[in-house]
């Protein structure tokens, strides 16, 4: 890599620091640091929430679906857009109305109120299994990315220098400094993908007579995927959108009812066909490149064994002049820190406010520096977790599952019924939870998420018999 995208990528990196260090100062209390004062605008939570959403793991999660079935892969995200139009329906204005008269501060205030409290610390729990799941996997994709384009850095070194820089600057800054990057990264990314990246990937392969010689036709097809994929997808990605604890923040954070419905149908909208199509392309250009021997003098011919989320950041080194690819891979770096910096401020604030604040009964004499220790000790705890795993959509679906099963049926019985007893919680987030990762381990089911589900909903029904709460 040339000094020029070393240099872009650095200004890039001390930018986010300093945006971190800027906030540091300016909370007023830990209500401010997780939710931002609740008064944020609805063009800047969209664009978190998408970037948050789509994030890096997706991004290089895409562009390995590309890689191996062309443009099909971006069915993945089109469940995006209809879990973000169907929350804004249905969860948005039941929420936010609760969120406004008892002051809600996280996803598990909202099981408390249905369930009761010793549910809500179940939820807890499996929410952070979740969310440092998610925070895992995105620093992976960083690691992946940057091992990519610095051949001499390890992927193990790579995984340390993005998870530092991640856990600082989300650290310091708080929910007001994601939300502010994360408007800033997703015009990064946009115009890095639009602009550069597929153009000059395209360009790179010998354009459009090679693409079509070199793939078979299924690649261009939007239906070569599989039942089992597309069942996997809509049941583990659709109910994060109802469950999930950055999204939640999001909502607390929106200035009202109808501020927090435009920011999900501006999300929905960039994730597909926006980004799910560039994502899946820019793979497709890989296995291009790939097929036609054009990573073979950087060890990959033809034939030879390839991780298919390594293709695409394979194909911008190789592709990309100097200059460019430094832009680009801020881009890349963009998307996977947004995501990072979110899923992590969520673990956080889940654990400061759900578990420190309301056991101690808030009696720590200055909680908002507590808040910053406990998110770059979470930070830490994920980064560790990262080292572990080689493949970042199995981590990311694997994290989704466990927390989809257990907290999708409750939240859903919370909207359809109006009395509810404790054990039905209870019950829902064991049976849910345990079924899936009882699947995962021993490989019981190709599709575990519906054995969760199906669990999670009969331990619900199984609670019924229980007294409601009053």
């Amino acid at each position: 890599m040339e000094i020029i995208d070393i240099g872009i990528l650095s200004i890039y990196f001390v930018a986010l620091l300093a945006i971190g260090f800027y906030f540091s100062n300016k909370h007023t209390d830990h209500d401010d640091y997780f939710l931002g004062g609740r008064n944020i605008k609805a063009w800047h939570v969209g664009l978190s929430v998408v970037a948050t959403d789509v994030g890096g793991g997706f991004s290089i999660g895409l562009g390995g679906l590309g890689f191996t079935i062309g443009l099909s892969g971006s069915w993945m995200l089109f469940t995006g857009l209809c879990g973000a139009w169907l929350s804004a329906v249905f969860l948005i204005p039941r929420i936010k109305k609760l969120e406004e008269t008892k002051r809600f501060s996280t996803f598990n205030d909202i099981i408390s109120h249905f369930y009761g409290s010793k549910v809500a610390l179940l939820a807890t729990i499996i929410s952070l299994i979740g969310y440092i799941g998610f925070t895992s996997s995105q620093l992976l994709a960083g690691a992946k990315l940057t091992s990519a384009a610095f051949p001499e850095i390890s992927l193990y070194q790579a995984l340390w220098i993005m998870g530092i820089i991640a856990i600082v600057y989300t650290a310091f800054g708080g929910l007001k400094a994601v939300i502010y990057t994360d408007t800033v990264q997703w015009i990064v990314l946009m115009c890095g993908l639009i602009f550069v990246g597929i153009p000059l990937g395209y360009y790179y392969v010998g354009g459009w007579e090679v693409i079509q010689l070199t793939l078979p036709a299924s690649y261009f097809s939007l239906t070569k995927i599989t039942f089992t994929q597309i069942i996997e997808w809509t049941f583990t990605i659709i109910p994060v959108w109802f469950i999930g604890l950055t999204l939640y923040q999001r909502i607390y954070a929106c200035a009202g009812e109808k501020e927090a419905k435009k920011a999900w149908y501006i999300a929905g909208i960039l994730e597909w066909p926006i980004m799910a199509l560039m994502g899946t392309i820019l793979g497709l250009l890989a296995k291009v490149a790939y097929e036609t021997n054009l990573f073979a003098n950087i060890g990959y011919p033809a034939g030879s064994h390839i991780d298919a989320e390594m293709a695409l950041p394979l194909l911008l080194k190789q592709s990309l002049v100097p200059g460019f690819l430094g832009l680009v891979l801020a881009a890349y770096f963009s998307a996977i820190l947004s995501t990072a910096d979110s899923c992590l401020m969520a673990a956080s604030g889940s654990v400061v406010s759900d578990l420190y604040v309301k056991f101690t009964k808030n009696k720590h004499p200055n909680l908002v520096r507590f808040s910053q220790i406990a998110t770059f000790g979470i930070g830490l705890f994920a980064l560790v977790l990262a080292t572990r795993f080689q493949n970042v959509l199995n981590l990311m679906l694997l994290s989704y599952g466990v927390m989809v099963s257990g907290l999708f049926v409750p939240i859903l019985g919370a909207l359809i019924f109006k009395k509810l007893t404790p054990m039905q919680g209870m019950l829902s987030i064991v049976f849910g939870g345990g079924a899936t990762l009882i699947c995962h381990t021993t490989g019981f089911s190709s599709v575990p998420i519906i054995w969760g589900l199906g669990s999670s909903l009969l331990g619900f029904m199984i609670g019924m018999i229980k007294r409601p709460v009053s």
